[in-house]
């Protein structure tokens, strides 16, 4: 049985955009069907030139294969129409990297979106480790090209934020050019003046490293002429208290 993770819909008169069809894109993106007889790279274009017009594609995605997000990225980025992406709850890892093919990309008030360095599994000695680390590298670079295109941020930047697994609001996403505009809102575009401290913009390290500030006790002094020094505290039990504010 197919396990597309796709669907199309067409919308008699157009939509708000003027698209004549919707796309759908939800749940995690390809599997081994993606690249085997069931669901394939060739139904997909087959079934995006198969109308014409501009399209609205909603992204709810945790992610997935990078290179079946790469390719999908391609198809869209050479549809010779327009492509606005309307993400109403998330797009995440290479779910993100689809996104950015939109001509206009609107997020949910509520919607986020994350963006993170690759990852795989390998297995063998040390030269086939490097490899695997090789890989990655390049992977990342090709990642950052589609993310500087639709942000114009700097590599340096963009590579920071994907070290760190950077989880966005839409308003923040709109501040670093991830996306153009919030649904639901007067205007597509958000406000230029807006409330800083709405706008937020979560890092797995910075989180971490704000909790390991929190345990780790500060050095006190008793007199002028004896220093209590602080109480040193295991990793391993740093580890367990992170783990328990995690919950």
């Amino acid at each position: 049985m197919k396990r597309k993770f796709w669907n199309w819909v067409k919308n008699e008169g157009g939509d708000e955009f003027g698209s004549p069809r919707t796309l759908f894109l939800n749940g995690e993106i390809s599997d081994e069907t993606w690249y085997g007889d069931e669901v394939t790279p060739a139904e997909f274009r087959s079934e995006l030139d198969a109308g014409e017009g501009p399209i609205t594609l909603w992204i709810n995605s945790p992610g997935g294969d990078v290179f079946a997000a790469a390719e999908i990225y391609n198809m869209l980025m050479d549809y010779r129409w327009d492509v606005t992406v309307k993400i109403d709850a998330l797009a995440a890892s290479a779910a993100s990297v689809i996104a950015m093919a939109g001509t206009k990309v609107l997020m949910s008030p509520v919607a986020l979106m994350m963006i993170h360095n690759p990852a795989t599994i390998a297995i063998g000695d040390a030269e086939e480790m490097q490899k695997a680390i090789d890989m990655l590298a390049e992977v990342k670079e090709s990642i950052v090209n589609a993310y500087e295109i639709k942000t114009s941020l700097s590599r340096h930047k963009i590579s920071q934020l994907m070290d760190g697994e950077s989880w966005m609001n839409a308003k923040e996403a709109v501040k670093l050019g991830f996306a153009d505009g919030i649904l639901y809102r007067e205007g597509e575009e958000a406000d230029g003046d807006a409330d800083p401290n709405e706008e937020m913009l979560f890092s797995r390290k910075a989180v971490t490293d704000s909790l390991l500030s929190r345990l780790i006790p500060k050095q006190t002094t008793k007199t002028l002429e004896t220093e209590e020094k602080p109480a040193g505290i295991p990793v391993a039990q740093l580890e367990k208290r992170l783990s328990l504010l995690a919950h």
